[in-house]
């Protein structure tokens, strides 16, 4: 044996999640699914966590929206949405028209504010 099959030799390879030590493949990083999904889970938790709290916010917009437009347009004070919840600093897009209003969407369920703390609720329209 040659030096460095020796170094190769000696060297015990261990499993980047539990530490076991590894059989097979010189290129295995993980001694099973399981532990390989861990491994990837635990990396990856803390933009999973980022994602989570983003889509619960925008979850809540969008049935507050919803519960308070079933007609598909309607008036109503800014305070309502508030207290019911509302983050208006979350939604999934912005539209500007031609008439220069802007309105501010949670999938399809919008909101344009209008003068006096009042709000208008819209519903965009399929195929829009």
């Amino acid at each position: 044996m040659t030096i460095n099959q020796n170094q190769v030799a000696m060297e015990t390879r261990k499993c980047m999640d539990c530490g076991d030590e590894l059989r097979g493949r010189a290129d295995k990083k993980f001694c099973s699914d399981q532990c390989r999904n861990n491994y990837n889970n635990r990396m990856r938790r803390d933009d999973n966590a980022i994602v989570r709290r983003v889509n619960n916010v925008l979850k809540n917009n969008y049935r507050i929206l919803s519960s308070h437009n079933a007609a598909g347009k309607t008036t109503l004070q800014r305070d309502k949405l508030t207290d019911a919840g509302f983050n208006f600093k979350y939604f999934t897009s912005i539209l500007h028209t031609k008439t220069h209003n802007t309105y501010y969407f949670c999938y399809d369920q919008g909101y344009m504010e209008l003068e006096n703390n009042f709000i208008m609720l819209v519903k965009k329209e399929k195929g829009r």
